[in-house]
């Protein structure tokens, strides 16, 4: 077990990490034409509007909260909040939009499981991808019961210290996760999962999606007339059949 706590919280965040990048990349080379959500719009869209907006507001409001609550050091907020307070400010906001996100991916599970034309379009990875989604959001909010347990801050606080090792390389970080709850590891490893396969998948738009924040900063684009210089008593060409 200890040699498995090692590889999977210590080697396998890299291997992720690296295919996320280099799949990305090498994907978007390759086969840009299957760069592309694959919406089933067409198929039904009442379900699809729904759920897609829930689970986006879940997804994203998750995704950044994770990233920012992982990634800051403990002395950035320590002087106006303790690591209790933000635990618990993680509780209430993870849970609720965490709702918000397991119910979207339940309805789009359930329409693309149920109705018999998306069923039969529907590719094998985006069946396993809703999946493990409907997983990760579910072990998500399992974690929150658990948390409520030990209000000080603790746990989170060796969660995040892991993250940090992490991205900075430095050593000690699997072992910061041995008392950890297997609910806590089950989910981390899903998550890290998530982003394994992410470059086999629709997950790709994700990264279309963040690029268009580019048009914001963008020069205005300048369109002038073309005007051409044609001889005095010159008159255009019309095409054949034209009218007058």
């Amino acid at each position: 077990m200890s040699y498995l706590n090692q590889f999977v919280f210590g080697i396998y965040p890299y291997i992720c990490l690296t295919v996320f990048l280099l799949g990305s990349l090498i994907r978007f080379d390759r086969d840009q034409y299957t760069w592309k959500s694959d919406s089933s719009q067409l198929l039904k869209a009442g379900q699809l509007r729904l759920g897609s907006n829930l689970f986006h507001l879940g997804i994203l409001f998750l995704f950044f909260g994770h990233t920012v609550g992982m990634l800051t050091p403990h002395f950035v907020y320590e002087p106006f909040m303790t690591a209790g307070a933000k635990q618990l400010m993680a509780m209430i906001s993870g849970g609720l939009f965490g709702l918000l996100g397991f119910l979207g991916v339940t309805l789009l599970l359930h329409r693309r499981l149920a109705e018999p034309r998306i069923r039969a379009t529907s590719k094998t990875s985006d069946i396993v991808l809703l999946i493990l989604l409907w997983l990760q959001f579910a072990l998500g909010l399992a974690t929150i019961p658990l948390s409520a347990q030990h209000l000080d801050g603790g746990m989170m606080m060796k969660l995040a210290e892991w993250a940090q090792r992490i991205v900075t390389f430095r050593a000690g970080a699997p072992e910061l996760l041995v008392e950890a709850s297997w609910v806590f590891r089950a989910h981390m490893f899903l998550g890290m999962s998530i982003f394994l396969i992410f470059p086999f998948t629709r997950l790709v738009h994700v990264w279309s999606g963040f690029a268009s924040v580019a048009y914001l900063v963008r020069p205005y684009q300048v369109v002038r007339s073309r005007r051409l210089n044609l001889p005095a008593g010159h008159n255009m060409p019309r095409r054949p059949g034209a009218g007058v």
